[in-house]
């Protein structure tokens, strides 16, 4: 079915995702120097890695068992918050996923979705707290959007992309309230958020995995 994708292709844009942010990975360190410990890049880095490695022992040839993997493999890595919030991201995403052999545009926002609300539950962050939901709750309402829009996945994924990378951006315009962050106070203004970054930098690869399936 045009427009969607399949298992194999759901493999190649989370490799695609993971390549993306790994190559990103100096600058989410640059941008962590600025207001934390400087180690979002490496963390991230783990958690790709880790996702690579729930990809490539995956058992069965579904969603549900791919995503599971993937989720359970981030959430064992070293590295404070960015297993648990990471993986939560990809552990939500498990049961909206259902039995479907091809994921559709509507089934992709109510993914996100789940898996958004999932690792809210844990940041307890929201909209305009300067952090990973900063970019993820834009790219929600984006992906929902488009799918009512009747968009294929690969034009939906570009559309989260471009909304999570401008709440990345407008972060700079943000006080921290949560992480190390938080205690600059003011200072923390005119600062990217490392984790809002890295999950555009995340959105950017899954919209360019994506859009290669279709080329």
């Amino acid at each position: 079915m045009s427009g969607t994708i399949d298992f194999d292709g759901l493999v190649q844009v989370l490799r695609t995702a993971a390549t993306r942010v790994k190559a990103g990975a100096d600058e989410l360190g640059r941008l962590d120097s600025a207001t934390g410990d400087g180690d979002h890049g490496v963390a991230m880095t783990r958690a790709m890695q880790a996702l690579e490695k729930g990809l490539a022992e995956c058992p069965e040839r579904t969603g549900q068992t791919l995503l599971q993997g993937v989720a359970w493999s981030i959430l064992g890595i070293d590295g404070g918050a960015t297993g648990p919030l990471v993986g939560s991201l990809f552990l939500g995403m498990v049961e909206p996923v259902g039995q479907a052999d091809r994921i559709d545009a509507p089934r992709l926002a109510s993914m996100f979705a789940a898996g958004v609300a999932k690792m809210g539950a844990i940041s307890k962050a929201q909209l305009g707290d300067k952090t990973m939901m900063d970019s993820l709750l834009p790219a929600v309402e984006a992906l929902q959007t488009a799918a009512a829009a009747g968009d294929s996945v690969a034009a939906a994924l570009a559309k989260a992309a471009a909304a999570a990378q401008a709440g990345a951006e407008r972060t700079k315009d943000l006080r921290a309230r949560f992480g190390k962050a938080r205690n600059l106070g003011e200072r923390s203004l005119g600062h990217q958020d490392p984790g809002a970054t890295s999950m555009a930098l995340l959105l950017r690869g899954l919209a360019e995995g994506a859009a290669s399936l279709e080329t």
